[in-house]
Order: C-alpha cells, then structure tokens, then sequence
C-alpha cells in the first residue's frame, strides 16, 4: 500500500516543515487524484499495483474524507455564526457577549436539551447566586452550580476546612485542612470551570444583609443552624430573592423552594421557632451518613438550575422529604401563613402545611 505510505509521509512533511491546512489538504487532494487516474486508467500497471487498491476504493475512501471535512466545515460556521465579535472571555468574569467555543463544548450537554438550550444556557450564564454554607451540602452545591456554568457565585462561610469535613464534603481536599472554605471551594470551583466568577465571603450571612441578598437573583441556604436559617429568611424575604432551603440529619434530609414574594411560604410559616433542645441536633452530634450531602445538596443545584432557566416545576409550594436508610422519597405541599410574623400579613389561601418537618 504504497499510496498511504505517500499520504502519511506528506503529513509527516507538512508538519515538519508547518504548512498551512489548505496547502496539506490541497497536495493530498492532488496526490489522491493522480492514484485515481492511474488506477483507473493504467489499472495493470506496475505503478498501479504499487498503490494498493483499486480506484473504486480510493474514491470511497476520499469521500468519507470529504464528508469529514464537510461536517467540520459546517460545525465552524455554525460557531462562528453563534459568535458575536465580542466573545466570552476563556476565563475570569463571564463575557456578555455570545459563548465561545470552549463553552459551547463544555455545556454541549445542555445546549441539547429541550428544557434548557441556547437560551436557558444564557440564562444561567447571566445569573448570580448566593450560596450560604460550604458545608456538607454547600460542596456538591457549589461543583454542580460551577459545571453548569452559572455566571456569578457569592460563597459566604466563616468556618475553615477540618479533616472531620472530609468524610462528606467533597469539594475540599486533604491539603486544604486549616484553609478557609470558602477560598477552598472558590478554588476548586476555578478549577472546574474557569467561565465562572466567584466571590468568596468569609463571613456569615445575617438578617441585616438583605441589600447582598437583593443583587443575586437565588440564594441556597445549606447551613445547619436554624439561627442562620432563620436570619437568612429573613433576609430573603426583605429582599424578595427565592431561598432553595436544604437540610439533611443522620440518613434524612429535605429540599423546598421558599419565595413568598411569588405566593410561597417562608421558613418561618413553616417553623416559627427554634425546635426545642435535642430534638433537631446538629450533624456533629447527630451524625450523618456520608453520601446523604451529596444527595441533598445535588437536588439543590438541580432546583437552581431549574429555577434559572425556568425549567420543568420547581419546589414553591412544595417540600421533597428523602429517607436513605430505607430509599423512600415522599412530596408534600406546604402553604404560608397569613399570621406569619416574617413574610405576612398576607391572604393564606386557604390552605395550611400539610407537613411540618424537622429543619
């Protein structure tokens, strides 16, 4: 087979001595001519047999070649048609413009779906979230809300990584023990996607934060005190931001949507006090099963990324209640208060909670 021989000594060339695409292709387009010619013309020559092949199989073979080309061809065009003359930058703060063609491909996955697409990718592209807690169910919040490529992330945590975390939360490593969460998770999230911004607060949210609360368009609450659940609530509720609420204990957990900006509940029509002494203890006295984070806070990240690009039926008015020890899922609706000291006055609609969970 003399003839691929010639080929692939013409790249080996080419390459050496870097020519241009369009120069290898055009001498490898006229060296597969002349095998056609002389096979079909002179197809019992010496020079033929030389070859290889007949010419039946070298036009076979340069069509498929033409299809690839072809196909590739119109794959460019179709990026550089997506394209504005600004585009995103490859990394740091996300672009204004149209994606580039490193997220066209890293968020190909989404671009595909129905749900989501083109525009829905831009939405979550433009979006700004708060997450509060890089805990348990912040880590699996935090890698999932970066790989999907949502624009801006405040992260805000005042606590530092201890070897104890490891166990569960996963976007920290065993090098960062003693580093603050917050600049650890910032990094792992760069590291995972370089399109994503992230601003790193190394302090708790409280109640009197409502103006940070009020530029982000979600905030996810993965904190497991009910004292900073409740001032993150009310912080929320005094900007008019929607709360993805998470919280997980030994092998249970549960996930809502609070917004009652929109119709919803607030966390304090839920539970409008502190429960009492031991009867919801924190993870560290409690314990918590490992994996059980992941599975939390990953519903979490999917109700964000549903929220953002309003997709499918969010949580509002709803709370989804996992038991792992036994695989049960159950959903229960769940309703505001008009007498709500937080969120009211307002008209109950009718309806009361038909479940009141342990937070």
């Amino acid at each position: 087979m003399l003839g691929v021989w010639l080929l692939a000594g013409l790249v080996v060339l080419s390459l050496l001595l870097r020519w241009p695409r369009r120069v290898l292709l055009a001498a490898m387009g006229c060296l597969w001519a002349v095998f056609v010619l002389l096979l079909t013309l002179l197809p019992d020559s010496a020079a033929a047999r030389a070859i290889g092949g007949t010419a039946a199989h070298w036009l076979v073979a340069g069509g498929i070649v033409a299809l690839i080309l072809a196909y590739r061809a119109l794959l460019a065009r179709l990026r550089a048609r997506a394209r504005r003359r600004d585009p995103a930058p490859e990394t740091g703060q996300p672009g204004d413009g149209a994606m580039s063609d490193a997220e066209l491909d890293r968020y190909a996955r989404h671009l595909v779906l129905r749900e989501i697409g083109g525009a829905g990718q831009m939405r979550l592209r433009g979006a700004k979230v708060l997450v509060v807690g890089a805990g348990g169910l912040g880590a699996p919040v935090c890698l999932y809300l970066a790989a999907a490529g949502v624009g801006r992330i405040t992260l805000a945590d005042d606590d530092t990584v201890s070897l104890s975390n490891l166990q569960r939360q996963v976007i920290f490593r065993t090098r960062q023990c003693g580093q603050p969460k917050v600049a650890a998770a910032a990094q792992g999230m760069a590291d995972l996607n370089p399109h994503v911004a992230v601003t790193a607060l190394s302090r708790r949210i409280t109640a009197a934060d409502a103006d940070l609360v009020g530029g982000h368009d979600l905030v996810i609450d993965g904190t497991d005190s009910f004292a900073v659940r409740e001032a993150v609530n009310r912080a929320c509720v005094a900007a008019g931001v929607p709360l993805i609420s998470g919280a997980i204990g030994q092998w249970e957990g549960q996930v809502t949507l609070y917004d009652p900006a929109r119709g919803g509940p607030c966390l304090t029509c839920l539970f409008p006090a502190a429960p009492a002494p031991g009867l919801a203890p924190p993870c560290a006295e409690a314990g918590v099963v490992g994996a059980l984070p992941g599975v939390i806070g990953s519903l979490m990240a999917l109700e964000a990324i549903k929220h953002l690009t309003g997709a499918g039926q969010g949580m509002r008015g709803r709370m989804l209640i996992f038991d792992g020890l036994y695989g049960e899922t159950r959903m229960v609706r769940i309703a505001a208060r008009a007498e709500c000291p937080v969120c009211g006055p307002r008209k109950a609609d009718g309806r009361d909670a038909v479940s009141h969970p342990s937070p």
